[in-house]
């Protein structure tokens, strides 16, 4: 029921109701559009802020993807109808709203294309979705066929919803010059000075059409009449009413009436989208249907062609194969994928957050390091001069810092050595730190090294009188947001991470020549560490923080929020942990917070609000940031684990936040192999029948640092200054991995395997022993073969 394609490129899932929130997602850098396999859709463009084009059929909230998305019958998607206008018996693909049983059928998520097969009653109907490279617009192909043995007379009806568009003014009618749905809209508003901008928002969603259609309906009450969504009235006469609908709520339904001779087939094609005005659909109409090209392509067919280079282009700079096949698939197929989706659309908002956008341009070093660069550039050159960044980075000229990037947050500045770091060992372009950038509030222009010395040197001085760094109001969690409200309280993780930033920042800086303010951040790091024994070791674990109140949180004492994943990880990072703490937080994370589906946040989860900690305390308890497997933070712990050398448990918890492999697995989380989810719900022990699933929601930092621990950690081929350093942690039950690794222009070809007759890891570049372990003056357009033989555990 669940499997990869032969060649890869697709998931499939042969069930509509076993799996019942699968889903896919594609993107440009104009939209984004996720589609569950029953045929719900969630679907925003730009503009430039984010916006919708198919509603729901309620006043939305303008708010950011959520996780655990709820479907319920209205819920906009894209369906088609099917009456066999004999008997009048009706079906609808892929399977909703008429939920009638399908004979046969599939949900095949791939990498440019996601695509329905669903057969019933002799009638086969395939849906397919891809995207252009540029525009906002879904390109649907429908293709019926009659796979029974006699004739056929059917209609078919493609069914797109656009939902409540406005309370100002709404209503939708079939233009027949443009052969297309066209629904009409006017932003609501209140002052008078926002005219200006709404004026130039694309309030029309169109369903334009190939082919002319037999008939059609504007209105969505029209259309079910007393039916409903499972049969609709309009679908029970003949012909659909061709009307219109005035400051009703509107929808798109064509109707295609055909006979049909055993094993005919007829194809569709529809354009779905926004446009400002009805010049714009016409212009689409004229770009993707009717213009062609010297190859005979048409706009349609070239924009298909164009969006698949484009996605292809997402490539990782790792291939392996390993004696787990479903590791390795979403590895080579859908990480990088995702990770050039978080790149390439900065998760499509105009203000990511800060901390999002240094690492998710940190997953960027791997695949197009030119735009890590640039990216790095613009987040400085929006920092301010005392050292201080801000909570989200403005991509565009009226962009504003909204939601969450209006609530001060205080760890943005620890991500910059970090996340350059991964760029460094990438490239080793160490001509990035002289690069000189301006600051938000000042016409200095100073260097990328003045800039992060900055950086640190603002870590150090905002901090309390023991040493420890303020929280404000939240760290990388972001609703810890009243531990540090009066501007007493301390984070125990970001004092710890900023050891380690110290130490990374220390470690770039003696690389780069500066060997006396490497020496100096060296020592920052040792006295920090020195603090946070002092002031966070509770005895099996560090703690969390402490309040303004002066009381210490993520104790043992605390019957909820007792132990919290990121302290423990990012001690083993900035090695404040030595052996004996080492060996003692481990096993409490054993104990407290593993499970099987990862490793959780914290544990107990809240069940009740905290006032002294925030609203993290309010949230469902083993959902998001309280208590659930959020992989954000697992992949941080797992980082830590292969720093210390811990392989064996680095990847056991790196297995688990991925689906499967066994069948019940991925029935538990709901979700196909194809992303990383932000979170899988927690609460193991308080509620376990709830403990697994899926989030869903693929906008996570997790894949940057899943791939970080590919690079640095599992397969150790990690990049320094000197070259390629060779260093595996392949878990104890694996005999032999085999990797292809694109280094600064270098292809290798990796082969690792146990032998009985080392002692030590031995590496061999073209047969030849490499002593240190580290593959030097590596030539770009290069092919080189590697040995690597790992001894016996």
């Amino acid at each position: 029921m669940i499997k990869a394609s032969e060649d890869n490129e697709y998931y499939i899932l042969t069930s509509p109701t076993i799996l019942p929130k699968a889903s896919g997602f594609l993107w440009n850098e104009k939209m984004m559009i996720q589609l569950n396999c029953r045929g719900y859709a969630t679907s925003q463009f730009m503009q430039p802020e984010p916006a919708k084009y198919s509603h729901a059929p309620n006043l939305e909230a303008k708010s950011f993807m959520q996780p655990e998305q709820p479907y319920y019958a209205h819920h906009p998607g894209r369906f088609v109808y099917v009456k066999d206008e004999t008997n009048g018996r009706i079906f609808s693909a892929p399977y909703e709203p008429v939920r009638a049983h399908a004979d046969r059928y599939t949900f095949a998520v791939g990498k440019h294309r996601i695509v329905w097969n669903t057969e019933s009653d002799g009638v086969a109907v395939e849906m397919s979705l891809s995207l252009p490279t540029e525009d906002a617009i879904e390109l649907w192909r429908i293709k019926v066929k009659n796979v029974s043995t006699s004739k056929r007379n059917i209609s078919v009806y493609p069914y797109f919803t656009v939902g409540y568009m406005s309370w100002m003014n709404q209503s939708a009618e079939y233009n027949e010059d443009l052969q297309a749905m066209v629904c009409s809209s006017i932003t609501p508003y209140q002052k008078y000075k926002e005219y200006d901008k709404i004026k130039l928002l694309k309030d029309k969603t169109y369903l334009l059409a190939e082919q002319k259609p037999y008939a059609w309906e504007a209105s969505q009450e029209a259309f079910e009449g007393e039916g409903g969504l499972a049969r609709p009235s309009a679908i029970e006469n003949e012909a659909l009413s061709n009307g219109d609908a005035r400051y009703e709520m509107p929808l798109a339904v064509l109707q295609y009436r055909m006979e049909l001779e055993a094993g005919e087939e007829r194809e569709y094609r529809f354009l779905f989208g926004p446009a400002k005005d009805e010049d714009e659909i016409a212009q689409i109409r004229q770009t993707y249907f009717t213009a062609t090209y010297a190859n005979s392509e048409n706009g349609f067919d070239k924009a298909e062609r164009e969006y698949a280079e484009y996605v292809s282009e997402g490539q990782g700079c790792l291939e392996i194969r390993t004696p787990d096949a479903d590791f390795d698939n979403i590895i080579n197929h859908w990480l990088p994928r995702q990770m050039y989706y978080h790149g390439k659309t900065n998760r499509l908002t105009t203000d990511p957050q800060t901390r999002n956008y240094l690492q998710d341009h940190m997953g960027m070093s791997y695949i197009k390091p030119l735009i890590a660069r640039g990216s790095f550039l613009t987040a400085l050159s929006q920092q301010n001069a005392d050292g201080g960044m801000p909570d989200g980075i403005l991509l565009h000229e009226e962009a504003e810092l909204k939601y969450i990037n209006q609530v001060p947050h205080a760890d943005h500045n620890v991500w910059l050595p970090i996340c350059i770091n991964a760029y460094l060992d990438e490239t080793n372009d160490y001509s990035l730190l002289d690069e000189k950038v301006p600051f938000a509030d000042s016409e200095e222009l100073v260097t990328v090294s003045e800039h992060i010395d900055r950086a640190m040197q603002y870590l150090m001085k905002d901090r309390d009188e023991r040493g420890l760094n303020y929280i404000h109001q939240g760290d990388w969690c972001d609703p810890m947001n009243m531990v540090g409200v009066r501007g007493k309280g301390v984070s125990g993780w970001l004092t710890i991470a900023t050891a380690y930033a110290f130490n990374v920042w220390a470690g770039i800086s003696e690389a780069s020549g500066r060997l006396e303010a490497g020496k100096a951040f060296r020592l920052a790091a040792e006295e920090t560490n020195a603090v946070v024994n002092r002031y966070l070791w509770d005895g099996d674990w560090y703690i969390r923080g402490i309040t303004d109140d002066n009381v210490a949180f993520g104790v043992k004492e605390d019957k909820e929020g007792r132990i919290f994943i990121n302290p423990q990880g990012w001690a083993l990072l900035s090695g404040a942990a030595d052996e004996e703490k080492k060996e003692k937080l481990i096993r409490s994370v054993e104990e407290q917070l593993e499970t099987p589906y990862g490793v959780e946040k914290l544990a107990p989860s809240y069940t009740a609000m905290r006032e002294d900690v925030g609203r993290v305390t309010q949230k469902h308890p083993g959902s998001a940031e309280n208590g659930a497997v959020y992989n954000h933070a697992a992949a941080f712990y797992i980082f830590g684990l292969y720093a210390v050398g811990e392989k064996d448990n680095a990847y056991r918890l790196l297995r688990k936040m991925i689906p499967g492999p066994n069948h019940e697995d991925i029935v538990r989380r709901g979700q196909l192999p194809v992303y990383i989810p932000n979170y899988y719900r927690g609460a193991y022990h308080q509620f376990p029948r709830t403990a697994g699933r899926s989030s869903h929601l693929f906008n996570t930092g997790t894949v940057a640092w899943v791939y970080r621990c590919l690079i640095d950690g599992l397969f150790g081929l990690q990049g320094s200054p000197a070259g390629l350093q060779i260093k595996p942690q392949l878990p104890t039950h694996w005999q032999e991995a085999a990797v292809k690794r694109e280094f600064r222009g270098a292809r290798l070809t990796i082969e690792m395997k146990r032998d009985a007759s080392v002692q030590a890891t031995e590496v061999y570049l073209n047969g030849e022993l490499v002593e240190s372990g580290v593959l030097e003056r590596l030539q770009s357009g290069a092919e080189y073969e590697v040995l690597v033989k790992l001894p016996q555990q």
